[in-house]
C-alpha cells in the first residue's frame, strides 16, 4: 500500500461559534456536548464484524515504527523507483513517505505535489498530504485534502476518517461524528475509527464515554497503543 502518514509545519486555526438560534452548521462549538447515541450509531455495526476482517490504518500509516537502517534502505529504494518511473504518481507518493520517515517533511510534500501534478485525481496523494496538514494542525488545508479524497474515492473510508480527525481538532464535533459515521459504514470494526470517536468524547470532557470507547477499541486489538494512551489520559483528568 502506498498511502502513508506524514507531517508538516504548524498553522493556527480557530473556529467561531454561531448563534444557537441559527440552523447553520456550527463551527468551533466547545460547549457542544457529545451524544452517546451518536457513538452507539457508529459502534453498533462493529459488534457484528469479526476482528479478522479489520484493516487497520494505524498499523500501516499512523503508528508504524522503523529502525534507522531500514529507514535509510527504504529511502534509497524509493529514490531508485522514482528515478526509474518519474511519471508514475505512486512512486512519488512512496518516496514522499520515505522522506517523511527520515524526517524530511519538506521533500515529502514536494513529492506529493509532484504526484498531483502527474495525476490531479490521485487519491493517495491527497490523503497523504491531508495527513501532513492534520498532524501539524494546518486543519483547514487538511479538511480540503480530505474533502477532495472523499470526492475522488467515496467508497474509501480513509478520506472520511481524515475528515473526522480534522473536524475534531477544529472543535467541529458534530461534523466530526458525521464523517466518522461515514467511515464506519465503509469499514466497520476499525480501531482507528473507534479511537477517533473516543477522542471526540475526550475533547468534550466526557471522560466516562471516552473511557468506554477506548475499551471498545481494545476489545478488537488489546495492543492498540493509541487507545491504551487514551485510557491513561482520561484517568489523569
Amino acid at each position: 500500500m502506498e498511502v502513508q502518514e506524514q507531517t508538516l509545519n504548524q498553522e493556527e486555526t480557530r473556529s467561531k461559534k454561531e448563534p444557537e438560534k441559527k440552523k447553520k452548521k456550527t463551527k468551533g462549538t466547545k460547549n457542544e456536548k457529545f451524544k452517546w447515541w451518536q457513538t452507539l450509531l457508529i459502534l453498533s455495526l462493529t459488534l457484528v464484524i469479526s476482528v479478522g476482517a479489520c484493516y487497520y490504518v494505524s498499523q500501516k500509516y499512523f503508528w508504524s515504527k522503523y529502525d534507522n537502517d531500514r529507514l535509510a534502505e527504504q529511502l534509497d529504494s524509493a529514490k531508485a523507483v522514482a528515478e526509474a518511473k518519474p511519471n508514475d504518481p505512486k512512486s512519488h507518493v512512496n518516496l514522499g513517505y520515505a522522506y517523511f520517515l527520515n524526517g524530511d517533511n519538506e521533500e515529502a510534500v514536494k513529492q506529493y505535489k509532484m504526484a498531483l501534478d502527474l495525476d490531479k485525481n490521485y487519491f493517495d496523494a491527497y490523503f497523504n498530504l491531508g495527513l501532513v496538514y492534520n498532524k501539524e494542525d494546518r486543519l483547514n488545508d487538511s479538511v480540503k485534502m480530505a474533502q477532495k479524497a472523499t470526492e475522488i474515492s467515496p467508497k474509501d473510508y480513509k478520506g472520511f476518517l481524515l475528515k473526522g480527525m480534522s473536524y475534531r481538532k477544529l472543535k467541529m464535533y458534530k461534523d466530526a461524528i458525521e464523517a466518522l459515521n461515514e467511515a464506519n459504514k465503509l469499514m466497520p470494526a476499525n480501531t482507528d475509527i473507534i479511537y477517533e470517536v473516543g477522542r471526540v468524547a475526550e475533547d468534550q470532557g466526557d471522560k466516562k464515554n471516552a473511557e468506554q470507547i477506548y475499551k471498545d477499541a481494545l476489545s478488537y486489538d488489546p495492543m492498540y497503543k493509541p487507545a491504551l494512551e487514551g485510557l491513561e489520559r482520561v484517568a489523569k483528568k
